[in-house]
């Protein structure tokens, strides 16, 4: 799939820090049964398909080669999810920064551990492998950070793309088409990055 350039936005604008309502399952989970709610969208990167349990964001896929984990299941809507469609809208085109959205989902304790200090990588900003293993108090699980940031299964949400190597090389990226979908997000928030 080719992914268009970034498209210049409005200003940056600040709004309430994402709200954690729990833990996060990881993304390989999420194929064997569809979420209770579905909804999907078309954005700059493919497209996007959001799972709820009516109340929380329980997972986000983006589209890798043509095809969604549940293309199969028709969508049911819930208003988490049409606030998650604004919102991400929002982040596409009109400069929003942070998401104000209630997830949940699984994953061990270290995996909440690495996911929740990705939500503290402000818009913009970069943190290295080890950095967030400082952050996690883990400073020589360099690799566990990598496969749990791998294991996200709210990309975008929890912004794992905003993680780089400790010289800023993209190292890798699970969600969408990969490394293109990594080096579109990166660019359209201005992150600087080496390949």
């Amino acid at each position: 799939m080719s992914i268009p350039s970034p498209r210049p936005s409005g200003s940056p604008r600040s709004t309430a820090t994402l709200e954690r309502k729990g833990a996060l399952a990881p993304s390989h989970t999420l194929t064997a049964l569809p979420p209770a709610y579905l909804q999907r969208s078309h954005f700059p990167i493919g497209r996007v398909e959001i799972g709820s349990d009516g109340e929380v964001i329980t997972s986000l896929s983006i589209e890798n080669a043509g095809t969604l984990p549940h293309d199969n299941v028709g969508e049911i809507t819930a208003s988490v999810l049409a606030c998650a469609v604004e919102q991400l809208t929002e982040y596409f085109f009109d400069g929003r920064c942070e998401f104000d959205l209630p997830i949940h989902g699984g994953g061990t304790e270290f995996q909440r551990a690495v996911w929740s200090s990705l939500t503290k990588i402000p818009w913009g900003e970069h943190r290295s492998y080890g950095d967030i293993g400082t952050m996690t108090g883990r400073v020589s699980a360099g690799r566990a950070v990598g496969r749990a940031v791998g294991a996200n299964p709210l990309p975008l949400l929890v912004p794992c793309h905003r993680v780089l190597a400790s010289d800023q090389r993209i190292t890798g990226y699970s969600a969408g088409s990969g490394v293109p979908t990594k080096i579109w997000l990166l660019e359209h928030e201005g992150i600087s990055y080496k390949v």
